[in-house]
């Protein structure tokens, strides 16, 4: 799959899914510690439309957060057996991820190589990124799921993180580190308002 598009490898995986189900320990069989990227940018996909499988996010979010660990250790990719063996159905999955990649594609499309070099540079550069990665990754595991776009904010982030790392595109990974922030602004604003609402709830108990 060397050279080949990432919406095309991700394409791939997708048409060689299970029929039944497929657990994380698999997809990152498929993979490879090599494709650690292109599992990342997979795992986003399913929140970046309306519909939800619950406690994907957990699972999915810890999965990219050990990714990230692994990228900025520097060591090969370590899953716990029971986020590794968790099964996912296929027919559940493959809809989902179908439908978010003409999205993928749009975003693949404007990404360039090279721009912003100094920011997809090794050293402090790259450990600044993936130490972005880890937190898209926290991010996406917060207790919001029920809230609309809490989940797609910090995908939207992870997913350009992936492709501006992969393809070594500044502008992607710069855009990754705003939609970090926006996402953090909007979890910000909910625990705000909930805890407006909570006050004002407890006062008119006491009142």
């Amino acid at each position: 799959m060397h050279g080949e598009a990432l919406s095309l490898r991700i394409r791939t995986l997708i048409r060689s899914l299970p029929r039944t189900g497929i657990t994380l320990s698999e997809l990152v069989h498929r993979v490879g510690n090599d494709g650690l990227l292109i599992l990342a940018a997979l795992l986003t996909l399913v929140f970046l439309i309306p519909i939800s499988i619950p406690g994907v996010s957990t699972v999915f979010g810890a999965a990219i957060l050990l990714i990230g660990m692994a990228r900025l250790l520097r060591r090969e990719l370590w899953i716990p057996e029971r986020i590794a063996h968790k099964t996912i159905a296929t027919r559940k999955l493959r809809p989902m991820l179908r439908k978010a990649l003409p999205l993928l594609h749009r975003l693949e499309r404007v990404s360039r190589p090279n721009r912003i070099a100094w920011l997809v540079a090794n050293g402090p550069a790259e450990r600044m990124n993936n130490a972005s990665l880890i937190l898209g990754a926290v991010l996406l595991m917060m207790p919001f799921g029920l809230i609309p776009f809490s989940n797609t904010f910090p995908a939207v982030a992870l997913l350009f993180f992936a492709i501006g790392l992969l393809q070594r595109d500044g502008v992607c990974v710069l855009l990754g580190y705003v939609a970090n922030v926006l996402t953090i602004a909007y979890f910000a604003l909910l625990i705000g308002g909930g805890g407006l609402a909570l006050r004002e709830m407890v006062g008119r108990v006491i009142a």
